[in-house]
């Protein structure tokens, strides 16, 4: 347990490094004091000012948020429906949002219009999934995860739809954001504020979750209210994957591969385990947004192509690591 409180302030650290080497690299290379300068108020060049400040450190902020909301959302989920392929967009509304952000964009919208049919999109299918879990009675996690499986196959239908119809003109942008692109995003304030809000939230949980992570059963032995917990559960998560999915579009592998990760390296207590996934997937999508931007510089890649590359042979070592100390 000890050891394992370490690699929270490594953690941290790894966060700081990502974020300034973000600020660092891009199509104009800049110096570590003209960053410095910038960064404490100093007078520089308006162009510096702007690249810096309103640029470079609007979109890492961003991609932090966005990678910390996926890992923390996927975190939960895994909990909630006790599976380990549990990702954020399991149940679907990642799809609703997909959806409601096309039609928008074949619509020729953008900016507060964009943003705001996805978060509504995303909110429609969260409803939609668990009114359709819950039926007539009480839902249980394999019911919801069913139906989530079945209602994301659906959306897919329907984004396929729009993307035949679409226009030429439309595809790469409706491509991009499928993929996940943070050059559609904003304001990174309120996917900050969200994530705080979900480690707030969630990290009281952590002592439940890990006894509800092993059944309902053992859950219910301890005294644990399952219902309550799950609901929370689900409605936290929700709103964690409508937030990123709002910032970036839908951008995969994070959500699922970054708490695993956490565990593979020591950290099972979700106490520990929550805010470590938070700062992981933050940093994971800060460098991966990085590269996008600077490796085919000017050219800009998707960033879900990046977090493929770079978590997969990450997770593949650890996993046969950790098979070899057996």
């Amino acid at each position: 347990m000890n050891q394992a409180r370490l690699y929270l302030p490594l953690l941290f650290v790894l966060a700081i490094c990502s974020l300034l080497l973000a600020l660092l690299s891009g199509s104009v290379s800049l110096g570590w004091s003209e960053l410095w300068a910038t960064l404490g108020g100093s007078q520089t060049e308006l162009a510096t000012h702007n690249l810096i400040l309103e640029l470079r450190l609007t979109r890492a902020l961003g991609a932090f948020a966005t990678g910390g909301l996926l890992s923390l959302a996927g975190a939960l989920m895994q909990v909630l429906v006790r599976n380990p392929l549990a990702d954020p967009y399991i149940l679907g509304i990642s799809g609703g949002a997909a959806v409601a952000a096309l039609l928008a964009m074949l619509l020729g919208l953008g900016g507060v219009w964009l943003t705001g049919s996805a978060f509504g999109g995303a909110l429609f299918a969260m409803v939609l999934v668990f009114g359709l879990a819950r039926g007539r009675g009480s839902w249980t996690p394999t019911r919801l995860l069913l139906t989530g499986v079945v209602l994301a196959a659906g959306w897919g239908a329907i984004i396929s739809f729009i993307l035949t119809i679409s226009p030429d003109s439309n595809m790469r942008g409706m491509l991009f954001w499928l993929m996940g692109d943070l050059s559609f995003a904003h304001s990174p304030m309120p996917a900050l504020i969200m994530l705080l809000l979900g480690l707030l939230l969630s990290w009281p949980l952590g002592r439940d979750l890990n006894v509800l992570i092993r059944g309902e059963l053992q859950a219910g032995a301890l005294g644990i209210d399952s219902s309550r917990i799950q609901s929370i559960l689900f409605l936290l998560a929700s709103l964690l994957t409508a937030t990123a999915v709002v910032q970036a579009g839908s951008i995969g592998f994070v959500g699922l591969v970054i708490p695993h990760i956490m565990r593979l390296i020591g950290l099972t207590d979700h106490r520990l385990l929550l805010p470590a996934a938070a700062l992981a997937g933050g940093s994971l999508l800060v460098l991966a947004d990085t590269l996008a931007r600077t490796i085919l510089a000017p050219q800009q890649l998707p960033v879900g192509i990046i977090t493929a590359l770079l978590g997969v042979p990450l997770f593949l070592y650890l996993l046969r690591r950790e098979a070899s100390l057996r």
